[in-house]
């Protein structure tokens, strides 16, 4: 019988991290090495397909036998990409722009495997409602939870769930990052049974 190939994440992430392990795969993590900055008049969606891509094509690049996630989640706030804040400031700028609006989460994910050629990507869109926050319940979120890792500075995994309203999708992991049912779908396409 043929040993499936090595699955790796290719992720800095955490909340990817721990999304995938789910899934019950062995599986190592490699960090991507590639530019994250938007091209000139990308779409938020566009820009997420095209990471999500990148980062799982510049670790297969280096494992050419195994099969390697790559994904990545822009917020979408009326055509405008919102990416990580990475520090106070502009988290607070990103959650006071978000508030009473509707935003949308572009998670994108993508599986490659050199060796077989595959190359696919699939894209999750989660349409969330925020809640129409005051200011001070903007930096009590943001003091309590320290988001400023997440597209939009919304962690609705945790504290974060209390800036919303409501959360429309189909995949309940997709706006954690790492959408489990089109990753399972694309795995299965690659050849790696989850069952």
């Amino acid at each position: 019988m043929l040993q499936p190939r090595p699955l790796i994440l290719a992720s800095t992430s955490v909340y990817r991290r721990h999304l995938l392990e789910r899934l019950r795969l062995p599986f190592d993590v490699i960090a991507p090495d590639i530019d994250e900055a938007a091209l000139p008049h990308e779409s938020p969606e566009a820009l997420a397909r095209r990471l999500a891509l990148a980062k799982a094509q510049a670790v297969a690049t280096l494992y050419p036998g195994s099969v390697v996630i790559g994904s990545d989640q822009v917020a979408d706030l009326n055509g405008q990409a919102l990416g990580k804040p990475g520090r106070h400031a502009r988290a607070v700028a990103q959650l006071q722009r978000m508030r009473g609006q509707a935003v949308i989460f572009q998670t994108a994910v993508a599986v490659v495997c050199q060796a077989t050629g595959f190359a696919q990507t699939e894209l999750a869109s989660v349409k969330v409602q925020f809640r129409d926050l005051t200011d001070a319940q903007i930096e009590a979120y943001l003091l309590a939870e320290k988001p400023y890792d997440c597209a939009g500075s919304a962690k609705s995994e945790g504290l974060g769930i209390a800036l919303l309203a409501r959360i429309d999708n189909d995949d309940p992991t997709a706006l954690v990052g790492l959408p489990l049912i089109r990753t399972c779908h694309l795995l299965e396409a690659a050849g790696l049974k989850i069952l």
